[in-house]
């Protein structure tokens, strides 16, 4: 009697019968940009919901106010973005109603850590970034990998047009490969931030199929968050 192992039997095809693979993830695209400056912070995030060559929507919007001082750029699957937001502003209405104040924005920074850790074993396929204005009055942006490590920065790109996004933040505010000295290096202001993110993803959406039709931006300050939009191409 032959001890046969399971990769010695052979692998029997059965005519007219196929394998129907299924996953529970979907990417919808999407892609997010965040700039901090010493009282402000910029993000900004396109507008389009697709899937393959698909366009679901051309006018739905990626960033999400959790309160007057913190917003969520949110893209992957859109119903795991769904899904965590709504889990975040429950718990950022309980926290409220306990404590009677609003949760600030390093406290939500560590609580969405907390709550993609817990879905380490069955990750929210989602590219977060968190931006807002921590208790010193300073912009603070902080990113994520799918099962919540948080790293707090002052630029940050990510979604499906990530990789083009980071190098012009790069060298636009992080000065790499700029051969200047302290003194000559331009100012980040609020204009100039907004400006470099509209320029982010105007030249993104030449290259990326999933990132298009408009980009959203919010402004961010101690007096509350300004809303703009730059149209982007539709195609």
């Amino acid at each position: 009697m032959s001890n046969l192992g399971f990769e010695q039997f052979p692998d029997y095809q059965v005519p007219g019968v196929k394998h129907a693979d299924f996953s529970p993830y979907e990417s919808n695209g999407g892609s997010i940009v965040a700039i901090a400056g010493d009282d402000f912070v910029v993000i900004a995030a396109d507008t389009r919901l697709s899937s393959g060559y698909n366009i679901h929507s051309r006018d739905q919007s990626k960033l999400f106010k959790l309160s007057e001082l913190t917003v969520l750029g949110s893209t992957g699957c859109w119903a795991d973005t769904l899904s965590l937001t709504g889990l975040l502003k429950v718990r950022m209405q309980s926290y409220e109603h306990t404590h009677l104040r609003t949760m600030t924005t390093d406290a939500v920074a560590q609580m969405l850590s907390i709550s993609m850790y817990n879905r380490r074993f069955f990750p929210y396929y989602v590219s977060n970034i968190l931006a807002g204005i921590d208790k010193d009055g300073k912009g603070v942006v902080y990113s994520y990998d799918p099962i919540g490590h948080c790293e707090r920065a002052t630029y940050r790109a990510g979604g499906t047009a990530g990789t083009l996004l980071q190098p012009v933040l790069d060298n636009q505010i992080g000065h790499k490969n700029m051969n200047l000295a302290a003194n000559e290096l331009p100012k980040l202001t609020m204009e100039r931030a907004v400006a470099i993110a509209s320029d982010t993803f105007i030249s993104a959406a030449e290259r990326d199929i999933y990132t298009g039709d408009s980009v959203l931006i919010n402004i961010i300050t101690q007096e509350g968050i300004e809303e703009r939009r730059v149209k982007l191409r539709q195609d």
